[in-house]
């Protein structure tokens, strides 16, 4: 599937525990929320046709191209969903139509100091990661296909296996279905430039209203080894979306299930 025309955004704080394994928590301390569980913001890390370093298109499917500086980054596994943008006549987000999912590695860097979290997000070919196939979207609401998902990850090091995200079900996310969407539509409209944030409505104006946004919905809890351990050179990461009705969170493939695997160099 060709991206490439679509704009790439991510929500940030939409699972419990992450910002603050992440060290990231203090970044977003001024950054009112409607809730106590709501996410803490929307954020870019593809502007298709941009002249900013947001405008290179950032997405691998098999590798993980980590920083020519010193960095420390950490996968974040994510489940991606593709929706179709609907505009009115004032070109204001008025629906989002949930496609298809998949999953991501929104791959992100511990930068001290970056003022935007777009400058954690990007640095050029192959620094995210998307899953192997995708899974058509019945309705993006309870009792649709997305039910029974649940999301996993590992990183294989030196032949070892460890789990890097805890297992968890998609209805795990602090915002999901229609609440979601809602949450989406409102902040592609309405968020500011503030803090780490962007404003996301001028953005969409700069990139000329694209009609789909790949949105990275969040990303999971760590495991006690992706707390405590950055990605190193030949590293493997797996990000896994799978029926917890019909297989168990292996690696081996299967039509229930969707299997991102990078080799990081």
């Amino acid at each position: 599937m060709q991206l490439q025309d679509a704009i790439g955004l991510g929500v940030a704080g939409n699972f419990a525990h992450h910002l603050e394994q992440a060290g990231e928590l203090k970044d977003f301390e001024n950054v009112v929320t409607a809730e106590a569980d709501a996410p803490k913001g929307f954020f870019p890390f593809y502007l298709p046709g941009s002249d900013s370093f947001l405008g290179l298109y950032p997405i691998g499917t098999d590798r993980l191209d980590l920083p020519d500086f010193e960095a420390n980054a950490q996968v974040e596994p994510e489940i991606a969903v593709l929706f179709d943008v609907i505009y009115d006549e004032k070109k204001e987000v008025i629906d989002l139509i949930a496609k298809k999912f998949t999953t991501f590695n929104d791959c992100t860097i511990r930068k001290e100091g970056a003022k935007k979290i777009s400058e954690k997000k990007s640095w050029g070919a192959n620094s995210k990661g998307i899953g192997d196939r995708w899974i058509a979207i019945d309705t993006f609401e309870e009792g649709g296909v997305m039910d029974n998902y649940h999301l996993c990850s590992f990183v294989k090091r030196e032949g070892v296996l460890h789990p890097y995200g805890v297992d968890a079900p998609l209805l795990g996310y602090s915002y999901f279905y229609t609440k979601l969407k809602t949450w989406l539509v409102d902040k592609m409209n309405t968020q500011e430039d503030f803090g780490p944030l962007e404003d996301i409505s001028a953005h969409l104006k700069a990139t000329n209203y694209p009609k789909q946004a790949l949105i990275s919905i969040g990303a999971t809890a760590y495991a006690e080894f992706g707390e405590k351990n950055y990605l190193k050179s030949g590293d493997e990461v797996y990000v896994i979306a799978y029926d917890s009705r019909k297989d168990a969170s292996d690696l081996e493939p299967s039509e229930a299930k969707v299997i991102l695997h990078q080799k990081v160099s």
